[in-house]
């Protein structure tokens, strides 16, 4: 009887835990599609807000593990990866070198400063790494937002979706798509663990099922979209989204892992932090200019 009782009432945790997932996400995908919808510069405040977030969520788990990383300065690298990507192009030169030799430089020389040298190495690395592990990845958004190569019709032509609006649209669909997938299909077929050690609830089912999502929906999304994109080169974009995507929550579990707690932060109901959720997207949406530089002409 007791078992029972106990598997009821784990039953009903996990319908009450889904229900919080869908209200969250039901209120947060239109203010996001909405977002980048209107305009580009909508997308450069979200994405300085999200790494605002992401960085004090990020140094925050860091502390709890005995780190000592600089918010201060872990901020400023995040804001300045930020001012590269909107000044880019607008300005003669590479400003992500720029501010890459001078964020380096200049967090080094913090450090000495400090005359605290006990765990200045690993300090300074951590800071480093952790602003642009977030903030590095995170202005791909603007960078895609800033895509202007014209689309091919499409479904929604009628809509006037900008082309950089339409390529972060792919980005958002095959990653929360195949997030989705994998989490469904795991739970009702999953067998073998994928990384019992990262992350314990992924299975290899759940993962082959979330992939063969993301190449359906890169296929969907050239007719629907417009994007200018041969259904072969779709696809592959599609595949390679659905190995790096999963890649990304998983370079996040190990973060995690390694500090000892399960979520980055309580910021989303039902889903933890922002980082607990853009796991996935940071590597994505790398991928998806990363991909369009190679294959597309703009």
């Amino acid at each position: 009887m007791d078992g029972a009782n106990a598997a009821s009432a784990a039953s009903t945790s996990r319908a009450s835990s889904l229900g919080l997932r869908v209200a969250s996400v039901a209120v947060l995908i239109p203010l996001i599609v909405g977002g980048v919808y209107l305009s580009a510069w909508v997308v450069v405040g979200l994405v300085i807000v999200s790494t605002i977030i992401g960085i004090l969520e990020l140094f925050s788990l860091l502390r709890v593990g005995g780190y000592e990383p600089r918010i201060a300065i872990g901020l400023t690298i995040g804001m300045a990866l930020c001012g590269a990507a909107v000044l880019q192009g607008r300005l003669p030169g590479d400003l992500g070198f720029a501010v890459v030799g001078v964020t380096v430089v200049g967090s080094l020389i913090a450090e000495i400063a400090r005359r605290d040298y006990g765990q200045s190495l690993v300090n300074w690395a951590l800071t480093l790494v952790g602003a642009y592990y977030v903030a590095g990845l995170l202005v791909f958004f603007i960078l895609l937002r800033r895509i202007e190569t014209p689309l091919s019709g499409g479904w929604l032509s009628f809509l006037q979706i900008a082309p950089g609006a339409a390529w972060i649209y792919t980005v958002l669909a095959i990653t929360w798509l195949q997030d989705t997938a994998a989490y469904f299909i795991g739970r009702a077929f999953g067998r073998h663990k994928m990384a019992p050690v990262l992350s314990p609830k992924k299975s290899w089912e759940g993962a082959i099922g979330g992939f063969v999502v993301s190449i359906l929906t890169a296929l969907i999304a050239v007719p629907i979209l417009g994007l200018p994109l041969h259904p072969a080169l779709a696809a592959l974009l599609g595949g390679i989204c659905g190995v790096t995507g999963p890649l990304g929550d998983l370079a996040e579990s190990l973060i995690k892992r390694q500090i000892g707690v399960k979520d980055s932060g309580q910021l989303i109901p039902g889903h933890g932090g922002i980082l607990d959720r853009a796991d996935s997207l940071f590597f994505t949406v790398a991928t998806v200019y990363c991909f369009v530089l190679l294959t597309v002409q703009i």
